[in-house]
């Protein structure tokens, strides 16, 4: 048997994405991996600390010592900080959403009023920033994109290739009462509002499948073309009511979205998100094809189901992210990661790092499902008509 190769890793922000990524890396079992620090511009020292790991002076002195760079900080800072590993020649895993707008730089810059046809010119250039520095590196961008490597997601992926399907419509959403980051109240640092933050992952994983069977039944991936898209500030009418359950506190962003996605092929895809649902996270796409029908219920799901009569008896138990109340009927998720596809997105990038095994999320993927959003927010600015999406 072959000996494991031995891949560098370093971690740069110190959030929420950063915490799941370093769990996930723990979890590899086809290489060695060994995280050499963290880089952050806050929290890092309590990080390192917890997780014993070095906190380096500079991001250039991470990537100097690493093979592969996880970018786990605001999308904000995507671009630089991945085009920095790519341009040493090392790969990067970039968290969601890869790009975006993040405004102006004036004061008093709010994205609800931004001309989004401006906003989503400068996404393009970034986009291309990026291509263009990944064509030129050894390194490869590996988009973390964890609904494509979901296993229902998977799952359905089999289906497509081993039977033709021929999928006519997708139906997916992500939804829940409100992000926890501090930062997504505001579209300069979120690059959007919830059409992005959460629609992008639901859209991904129909633009993957899409991709996919064209794949299978023409060699060549069928893509995204044209795109109508609605967005609402629900919880900042006038006339919402706060029982404090929702998050409500948001700058200049969506909580309500709506993309309605037209394929090359006449195919479609309807995408929402939202931050104004309550009773946990809801993640699912269906699938309706030409020869079977599918429901990848990533969260919740009927895994497991536990009544529990007093909230007090489950002080101390996890049962679901963002579940509200731990008393009457929940789903509990025996494994919410593996469920979500965390470890195994990371699994399968350290083996393209380590092997050069095959990308199921790359940068193609990932810009595309940018540019889709991009292309919606325009739409939504024009009260929904249809916006062509420049494709990569």
């Amino acid at each position: 048997m072959n000996a494991k190769k031995t891949v560098r890793a370093g971690i740069v922000g110190a959030g929420f994405a950063a915490a799941f990524h370093f769990e996930a890396i723990k979890k590899v079992h086809g290489a060695n991996v060994e995280v050499q620090g963290v880089y952050a511009l806050d929290r890092a020292e309590e990080y390192g600390r917890e997780r014993g790991i070095p906190v380096m002076p500079s991001l250039a002195a991470l990537i100097e010592k690493c093979d592969v760079l996880h970018v786990c900080t605001t999308a904000q800072s995507h671009e630089e900080v991945a085009v920095a590993a790519l341009k040493a020649g090392k790969f990067a895993i970039v968290e969601k959403p890869l790009t975006g707008y993040f405004g102006d730089g004036s004061p008093d810059f709010h994205g609800d009023r931004f001309p989004k046809t401006v906003a989503m010119e400068h996404c393009l250039a970034s986009i291309e920033r990026i291509l263009a520095a990944e064509k030129a590196s050894k390194g490869r961008l590996l988009y973390a994109e964890n609904w494509v490597y979901a296993p229902s997601i998977q799952k359905e992926r089999e289906i497509l290739t081993k039977t033709g399907a021929q999928i006519l419509w997708i139906h997916g959403e992500e939804s829940h009462s409100g992000s926890h980051a501090k930062t997504y109240a505001y579209w300069k640092f979120s690059g959007g509002g919830v059409m992005i933050g959460k629609g992008c992952h639901p859209l991904t994983a129909a633009l993957y499948l899409k991709a996919t069977e064209g794949k299978v039944r023409t060699g060549k991936p069928i893509r995204p073309a044209k795109v109508c898209g609605h967005t609402h500030a629900i919880t900042r009418l006038p006339g919402f009511r706060n029982e404090g359950h929702i998050r409500c506190d948001y700058f200049d962003i969506d909580d309500f979205s709506l993309m309605h996605v037209v394929f090359e092929d006449g195919t479609v895809a309807d995408i929402f998100a939202s931050d104004i649902v309550l009773g946990g996270i809801h993640n699912w796409i269906e699938v309706a094809a030409n020869n079977h029908r599918t429901f990848c219920n990533i969260n919740p799901n009927s895994a497991m189901q536990t009544y529990n009569p007093a909230e007090a008896n489950f002080k101390d138990i996890y049962v679901v992210e963002k579940i509200g109340t731990k008393q009457g009927w929940s789903n509990p998720s025996p494994d919410e990661d593996w469920m979500t596809g965390y470890p195994q997105e990371i699994e399968a990038f350290y083996r393209t790092v380590a092997y050069g095994a095959p990308v199921e999320s790359d940068s193609g993927l990932a810009a595309n499902a940018i540019s889709t959003i991009y292309s919606a927010y325009v739409s939504a600015e024009r009260g929904g008509a249809e916006v062509a999406v420049k494709t990569f």
